[in-house]
């Protein structure tokens, strides 16, 4: 008796939902030309005709094997008469100009943590070699410190901010080390928030640790400006971007060990497609560290100079990212 009632309620609807099926398919296939007036206009009274067939097939318990097909049906008509098609560009600039703007602000709790957890080891480090120089190699290895140690006196380091006596070579070697470092950390604070969020507290608060440890060393050899200049000119895009992927990997270790009233896979699914774009961005901010780090301070010696362009990125992300979008309004 059930095959049979199934079988008169697709006999009677069936026509319409196999011609539905053959536009989809010429739409789908980029043939959408060759659909006549008619053709377009019936497409939506069809999609129409099959989600009330789909309704009834649910609620009268009709096979699964036809539910599915109207399922999948109703679907593919759905993207047809309501989904845009983008081009590759038009996707890309609403990524820049939408989808990353939105993700990082709804991070905001974790970027001030991210931001705080860098700047109590920046301010822990600084401290500790301040009141004593024999802590600067317990934050930065001496294998690290290409020339800049508590030994080098400060014409050398003086040198090294402006003179580069390393050569070309030597200054692109340290350059090439700190981009690559700070890229791990940044990595490796996304990746690891899975555990809860603390391998990312403790690359973070170690990352300020180094940071507070080279300047202690610049400052007591009254070099502190300039070190700022020299560092913050990539830097400033360079942190902020480790400073977003902690954002993502604590938003990660929060779903896993908070999801609230959604499943933990929930959770964790919800709160990594959001991870992921704030990630894509921030490679994007790190490939512009990378290009000012490279060029810029190599090729600019004057500190005002170096801190008007560090002011200048840094006013740049602040009004990309956190500026009110009226259109969203």
């Amino acid at each position: 008796m059930e095959g049979l009632k199934s079988q008169r309620f697709r006999f009677e609807r069936e026509a319409d939902w196999r011609r539905l099926e053959r536009l989809l398919d010429l739409f789908e296939g980029g043939r959408g030309g060759e659909l006549s007036d008619d053709d377009v206009i019936a497409i939506p009274v069809l999609y129409r005709s099959a989600l009330s067939s789909l309704s009834t097939a649910r609620a009268i318990s009709l096979d699964q094997n036809l539910i599915g097909y109207l399922e999948s049906l109703s679907t593919r008509a759905y993207f047809c008469v309501y989904g845009t098609r983008t081009t590759l560009l038009e996707r890309i600039w609403r990524f820049l100009t939408v989808e990353w703007r939105q993700a990082v602000q709804s991070l905001w709790r974790e970027t001030i943590l991210s931001t705080v957890l860098q700047s109590l080891g920046t301010l822990l480090a600084f401290l500790l070699v301040r009141s004593g120089s024999q802590w600067f190699y317990a934050f930065i290895p001496m294998e690290y410190s290409e020339g800049r140690d508590t030994t080098t006196s400060t014409e050398d380091l003086r040198k090294i901010l402006f003179d580069n006596p390393h050569g070309a070579h030597g200054l692109t070697a340290f350059s090439s080390f700190l981009f690559t470092h700070n890229s791990e950390v940044a990595l490796l604070a996304f990746a690891l928030g899975f555990a809860c969020g603390l391998p990312t507290a403790y690359l973070l608060f170690m990352n300020g640790l180094m940071l507070g440890a080279l300047f202690a060393l610049y400052v007591d050899h009254g070099l502190g400006v300039a070190l700022g200049g020299w560092l913050f000119i990539h830097g400033v895009t360079e942190l902020f971007a480790i400073t977003l992927a902690g954002a993502a990997g604590f938003r990660i270790g929060w779903a896993l060990a908070f999801p609230g009233e959604a499943s933990r896979l929930d959770a964790l699914t919800s709160a990594g497609r959001l991870a992921a774009i704030v990630m894509a961005g921030v490679l994007v901010m790190l490939i512009a560290a990378g290009l000012l780090e490279g060029f810029g301070r190599q090729l600019i010696n004057v500190t005002w100079v170096r801190y008007t362009i560090a002011v200048g990125t840094g006013l740049f992300w602040l009004v990309f990212y956190y500026w009110p979008d009226r259109r969203r309004a």
